[in-house]
């Protein structure tokens, strides 16, 4: 009991002098914790006269609180100090001009899809929409595709059920557009569509616009005509295009369309591995049985039909050598679109 006013005057001192919240918090330990001095002095009452212990008790705990006081005075004023400092650094000049919120901008491919539609709507066509989740007709066998056609291992599709899919083109865009109208046709179909395929130059999903033109007595020659015309204004500049021999279900003749390599010129690069042509979709004038199936007289009426890939030609355009950058959402590579 002798060393309580000297313990007392000392923790006061050491309070006053600190000047953190770090010392403060190591004096409260100190001072006030479980194995502090003061736990030892109420601890050693056990020793005194049972007269004495009451007395000795409360004055223990008097000088308890006293310091308990001071110490969470002291707290207050260091925190309101460390305040203060940070208000004082932290001044604000409300004459500085604002500062603007970041824009978005528009997702490459969405750039390339708008260039495209604009480019065919300059020349007569409609853009029409349509379903994602196709049914097994509209998807296959409308497009002259039946179910045991070898040309479905063509597609790798996504199934929900027997006769409901995630579509595998947007072709069911144009049965459907011949079902609700009459001819003459002149509409493209974009969207997204889907495959099981993944690498540099395949996605699950990418996204397609798809020709279709029905009219009186169109020929091969307005096919290529009309899609050499696209890629020399595409490609803003005089362009080589190839028509190869090809077969699709849904057209007869068929070809595909490739384009001479952008990048090499037609030399050969890594990009076009080393042959100087890409390929960019597939064409063909369309099949009488898909005429048929559109309620639309193949007698009287001819129509050709192109579908192109957009994440392709969006490569070429951007020079972009890795289909999975554009769905990755990197914020280092979308900001080059600026």
């Amino acid at each position: 009991m002798d060393l309580l006013q000297e313990l007392v005057e000392q923790a006061l001192q050491k309070v006053a002098q600190a000047a953190t919240l770090v010392e403060l918090e190591q004096l409260r330990v100190q001072y006030l914790g479980k194995k502090s001095q003061f736990s030892e002095l109420m601890k050693g009452l056990g020793t005194l006269d049972p007269k004495e212990r009451p007395q000795a008790g409360a004055r223990i705990h008097a000088a308890r609180e006293a310091l308990q006081e001071q110490l969470n005075a002291k707290f207050l004023q260091v925190e309101r100090q460390a305040r203060d400092r940070q208000l004082a650094a932290e001044v604000v000049d409300v004459t500085l001009p604002g500062r603007k919120e970041p824009r978005g901008t528009l997702h490459p491919v969405r750039r390339v899809l708008n260039r495209i539609q604009l480019m065919f709507q300059q020349a007569g066509f409609a853009v029409v929409d349509g379903p994602e989740i196709e049914d097994d007709f509209h998807n296959f066998e409308a497009l002259n595709i039946p179910e045991q056609h070898p040309a479905r291992a063509m597609h790798d599709t996504f199934y929900f059920d027997a006769h409901t899919l995630l579509r595998t083109h947007t072709s069911p865009v144009q049965i459907r557009t011949m079902e609700q109208g009459k001819p003459p046709f002149r509409i493209i179909c974009p969207g997204r569509v889907y495959r099981c395929d993944s690498d540099m130059t395949h996605s699950p999903m990418f996204h397609q616009v798809e020709g279709l033109l029905v009219d009186e007595g169109i020929n091969f020659a307005d096919l290529k005509g009309l899609v050499a015309d696209f890629l020399v204004r595409y490609f803003e500049q005089e362009v080589a295009v190839r028509f190869r021999p090809s077969y699709f279900p849904f057209t007869e003749p068929s070809a595909e369309i490739d384009v001479q390599c952008v990048h090499c010129a037609g030399s050969g690069c890594r990009v076009c591995k080393q042959t100087g042509w890409l390929e960019i979709g597939g064409c063909g004038l369309v099949h009488p049985s898909v005429l048929q199936h559109g309620g639309v007289d193949s007698r009287q009426w001819t129509g050709l039909a192109f579908g192109m890939g957009v994440e392709r030609l969006a490569m070429l355009s951007y020079g972009v050598q890795d289909l999975r950058l554009f769905f990755e959402n990197d914020v280092r590579f979308l900001r080059q679109f600026a």
